[in-house]
């Protein structure tokens, strides 16, 4: 992730609450748009905190996700009354149900890009400090669970290193000799993941973890700029709101494609939605700019 993410800086009930209705609209509203923008946004904001890295996760598997799912949807669903031609099985392929298959496969993009951004912004500490006191335990092991996998996977890209220096890794000898060296592989990532356990067991005990009073530390303070934030946030849920409520983002796909009349409002609910999902891109480039100024006035 970026140094400098400023979208990351915000309270952690702000970041939280982005994402939640982002993701919340992009998985139920039905109209095409706002799932393009969801899609565009989220891919953005992606590239933003991982650079190079979120390109190529891009590129290696969600391109082939999104055109594998708009294309298994029309081979399975025969849906709709446009009817492009006929499969070898002699089902019809409609142009309702490839539409639908690929629009579907936007939004299962889009999510999965948001919960990419999530993982970036929403640390396990974060996380901790909103629910800590209302699930205390479910938070830990939320935390926990989370940040225990990518040290995990750490860990097994060291012993795996060391291995491979004195020719027991997965991939030396015979098919018997990698069986084996992957079960002895297997039985020291358990056993660091026990002694690991138990190391964090006795450290949450000493630091008097679970007895009654005990206060927590944070850096985190609900300032200006987090309420002028939750205020946005909230004007825009209830625009996206109300316009889905009363019709203005209406879409039908079966059993042919139908949508709402596209009015001025219309337009600018989807233009509002579409400033809702870029609103962490646009704060990190005009604070960019910003810090660039400031540079060259100073230089």
């Amino acid at each position: 992730m970026k140094d400098r993410d400023t979208f990351s800086s915000y309270h952690p009930l702000v970041t939280f609450l982005f994402f939640g209705l982002v993701l919340l609209f992009t998985m139920c509203l039905e109209h095409p748009a706002p799932r393009v923008l969801s899609l565009t946004a989220a891919l953005s904001y992606n590239l933003y905190l991982n650079g190079r890295k979120g390109l190529r996760f891009s590129l290696l598997y969600m391109l082939p996700m999104l055109l594998l799912a708009a294309v298994v949807n029309p081979a399975f669903s025969h849906e709709g009354v446009t009817i492009l031609t006929y499969l070898p099985s002699g089902n019809p392929l409609t142009l309702e149900s490839f539409l639908y298959g690929l629009f579907a496969a936007v939004t299962l993009v889009a999510v999965i890009l948001w919960f990419s951004c999530y993982n970036a912004v929403m640390t396990s500490d974060k996380f901790v400090y909103l629910f800590g006191r209302v699930i205390p335990a479910l938070s830990l092991v939320l935390s926990m669970t989370l940040r225990f996998v990518p040290k995990f996977r750490a860990q097994l890209h060291v012993v795996s290193e060391a291995q491979r220096c004195v020719g027991r890794d997965v991939s030396d000898g015979t098919v018997l000799q990698r069986v084996r060296n992957a079960i002895t592989i297997l039985s020291i990532m358990v056993t660091w993941a026990l002694e690991n356990a138990i190391e964090t067991a006795d450290s949450m005990r000493t630091r008097g973890y679970g007895l009654p009073g005990r206060t927590a530390f944070s850096i985190y303070r609900f300032d200006e700029r987090d309420k002028l934030a939750l205020l946005w946030l909230g004007f825009c849920a209830f625009v996206v709101v109300s316009a889905w409520v009363t019709g203005g983002l209406y879409w039908r796909w079966y059993p042919s494609v139908k949508a709402g009349p596209l009015t001025p409002m219309t337009a600018a609910f989807q233009l509002l939605f579409g400033a809702l999902c870029f609103t962490p891109l646009l704060l990190n480039i005009y604070a960019d700019r910003h810090w660039k100024k400031m540079i060259e006035r100073k230089d």
